[in-house]
This record gives structure tokens, sequence and C-alpha cells, in this order.
């Protein structure tokens, strides 16, 4: 029988602050993996929201590729006016802070909950502001992949403001040109994710632009089915209705973006030449892409290119991620290391390499290594962390050697040929090793 689980953790008090620098006002509402808050800067008095991560109950293999994944994300684009702006990323042993961008306006979803559809003046100027946002991304290879209103967020003049980049697919992810993860909200998600085809992120993300549009207009979604296989024979057979009150010139974009085929669907650039698009535009399309902006890369961030990962744990300008990965063991109790074989490939190293000193190996599930010898025990449990690369903590079992002692240095000897480096806790600092920069295999590529 599961042991019954804690009650959720109470929101911060109104008087808690972060790290010294910002205020906690109100609390907003709750992610999959983050709470957020309204908070003012103690330096400068300004409003921000404050994405607030508890590692120790929250984070895990799964969702820490993620939360790297969005913060690079918004890294890249935080220079266009409808993507929320990250301002800065902070990190302790326990929790990680995105101070981003307040929308006071909140969700579109809340809008659209509360009025239903929209005049189609309001619904062009929110979808123009949705579709200049995404070219601007896939301009910079960022495809966003969970597009739907509650993910829209409204600025205090009602400007749209695109957030949560977490299932976000970035270039290094690209294979032949195509993605291959299966993920979003089902009834945003085109029908070559649902079907589990490589799919070309800009076109998924013009499809979820589709449905908005029909949801801005109408107040609810055109294949509005609980059964996804039920929803996919609507999708395939374009089966729902326009409302009379959609003009012909909507109804033709939505037709064109609703296009189950993604070779024929419509691209978001080309509605830069759509009379209905383009009313009451202000922006030249050679603006469109969001090439005005002037952006230039964050410190140690190259657009384009593959990134070490610890090129984003030790980035500048506040992005400082280390503690994501530290340990809080003693560390005489613990240490760990980075590793870029795969999991098996680690598990026979550690195996092959204590049996040679003598120590009792036993495999056990989900990358747990034993290893007995008299007294002297020691756990190794491998993480992935981000496809290609791997943390595997050492701990001490009780009664157990320290990890000074000769017989450790001898299995670090043993396992020279799977470690990046060694991380220790000096300074909350790593010890790099020459061969993990040089390493070409050696990327941070998300799934």
């Amino acid at each position: 029988m599961d042991s019954p689980q804690p009650p959720p953790s109470p929101p911060l008090s109104a008087a808690a602050t972060i790290l010294g620098k910002y205020q906690i006002s109100r609390f907003l509402g709750r992610g999959s993996f983050a709470k957020v808050y309204q908070a003012r800067s103690l330096i400068d008095g300004t409003t921000v929201a404050a994405k607030i991560i508890d590692k120790s109950k929250t984070v895990n293999g799964a969702m820490e590729p993620q939360i790297v994944r969005e913060i690079d994300a918004m890294r890249r684009l935080q220079h266009h006016p409808n993507i929320l702006r990250i301002n800065e990323v902070m990190a302790t042993k326990t929790k990680i802070y995105l101070i981003v961008e307040f929308a006071e306006g909140g969700e579109l979803f809340s809008k659209i909950a509360h009025h239903g559809k929209m005049p189609e003046l309001l619904a062009r100027r929110y979808f123009q502001q949705l579709v200049l946002a995404l070219c601007y991304c896939h301009h910079h290879g960022v495809a966003h992949r969970d597009l739907k209103p509650q993910n829209l967020l409204l600025d205090a003049d009602g400007n749209l403001k695109v957030s949560d980049f977490g299932l976000s697919a970035l270039p290094e992810q690209l294979n032949d040109g195509l993605l291959h993860t299966t993920c979003g909200t089902p009834a945003y998600t085109a029908p070559e994710i649902l079907a589990r085809r490589l799919y070309d992120g800009a076109k998924a993300d013009a499809w979820s632009c589709g449905l908005i549009l029909f949801v801005l207009l109408v107040g609810h979604l055109p294949f509005d089915e609980t059964n996804i296989l039920a929803m996919c024979k609507k999708i395939k057979n374009r089966d729902y209705v326009f409302p009379t009150w959609i003009s012909k010139s909507a109804r033709h974009i939505i037709f064109r973006l609703l296009d189950p085929n993604p070779k024929t669907r419509m691209k978001l650039d080309s509605l830069f030449e759509n009379s209905w698009f383009k009313k009451s535009l202000k922006l030249q399309p050679k603006n469109m892409f969001g090439l005005s902006f002037n952006y230039e890369p964050i410190s140690g961030l190259s657009l384009g290119s593959s990134k070490n990962a610890f090129d984003i744990i030790s980035m500048s300008s506040g992005l400082d991620l280390r503690g994501l990965f530290e340990t809080t063991s003693n560390e005489k109790r613990e240490k760990s290391f980075f590793s870029n074989n795969k999991m098996e490939e680690v598990e026979a190293k550690v195996k092959e390499v204590g049996e040679v000193l003598g120590f009792k190996v036993e495999l056990g599930k989900s990358g747990i290594i034993l290893l007995e010898k008299g007294k002297v025990g020691l756990v190794f449990e491998v993480f992935e962390i981000v496809a290609k690369l791997l943390l595997v903590v050492v701990k001490m079992m009780n009664g157990g050697m320290k990890f000074e002692e000769p017989h450790l240095e001898d299995l670090k000897i043993g396992l020279h040929d799977i470690v990046l480096c060694w991380h220790t806790n000096e300074d909350h600092k790593y010890t790099f090793c020459e061969s993990m920069v040089s390493q070409p295999n050696y990327k941070m590529t998300p799934n």
C-alpha cells in the first residue's frame, strides 16, 4: 500500500524575500513544477514574476532538462516584445528562482473563459502578435510545441506575451531538420505529432496557431473531443463547422492552418502577404522576423550551435544553475561525477572495476549499483540529466570508508575512461577534465 502523500506546502508569506533581492507580494498560481509569485525588486522597485522550483519536491530526471531548456529558449528570445522576458535566474541547493517579466493582464485563457468569443478586430490583434513572436522564434531555430491560450499572457497594455518554453525544441535537437519527441497538449497538438511521426516544429506551431485563432473567434475548440482517436478522425476529415459570424478571410486562414497534411499547411511567414492578417499591422515586412530588435547572444551563448551543458550551468548574467546538480551530503560521505557514456556502459565499467578491486557487485534497478567488501559499502546511483549526460552519485554506506582513502583512489583511476569530471564541493565549483571540453560528441541535446 502506498504511503500517504504529504500535504502541499503553503504559499510563501507576503513578507518573504528571495535571496535578499525580491520581496514576495502575492501568490499567483502553480504550474507543473513551479509556484509563481508576484514580487518587487528591492533594487529598483520594479514588479516581476518569480517562478520558484523546489528541487527536493518537484525536480526529477525528466524535469531537469525541461527547466534548462525553458531558460535557454527564453534567453535566446528575450528581446522580442511579444515573448515573456526572463530577467534573472538564481539557484540555491534546494530551489531555483526564475525571475521573469510580470504580465499584469494574466492568461489569455482567462479572458476567453470569462468573455467567450472575441470581436474579430481584437482576435486579429492577438493573432498578429502571436505570429510575430513565433516567426521570431522560428527564425532563431526555436519551436514552442506547447502553444495554447494558457501559455499566452497579457501585459498591462493588453499586449500578448508568449510564455512557458519548457517543451520547446532548440536547433540542436533537429534530426535532418525534423523533430521526433511527442509532447504538448493533445487538444492543441498537430496531428503529425499525435501520430508519432518526424515533424517540422514550425509547421506544428502553425497548426496550434490555427486552433488558437478559431478559439479566439468562436470561444471553443473546433475538435472538442476527449477521446484522442475520435479527435484524430475529425482532424483527418476536417470535421468542424465555422459559425456564420466569422469572416470569409479569417475562415480561409484557419482552414489553411488546420491542414492535416503538414506539407501543404500554410506557413506562418506567408501570412504577411495576406490582406486580412496585414490589416492595421504597423510593422514593416522586413521586421516581421524580429530582425530589428538587434538580438545579440547572451555571454557564453552561441546561437545555432550545440552547447556544453556546463556552458549553461556556469553562464554569466545571473544564469547560475550549479545548484541544480549539487549534492547536499557531507563531502566525506558522497561524491559525484559526470559521464557522456550510455548508462549500461557506466554500469558495466563500475562492475568491472569493482570486481577487479575485490568488491562484491550487485546491479539494482533504475541505475543503482551496490559495491561491498567487508565493512566497506558504496552505492552508485546513475541519473540521466540530459541526453548524453549522466550524473553518477557515489554514496558511502554507514560504517564504510572515507572517500580520500587510497582504495577509493584506485576506484577513481579505474573509472577514468567514463568520467568527464568529478564534482567537488569546494566553493560549489566543478573540476573540469580537459577531455570534457574538447570531446565533440558531448553536447546538451534535450529530447
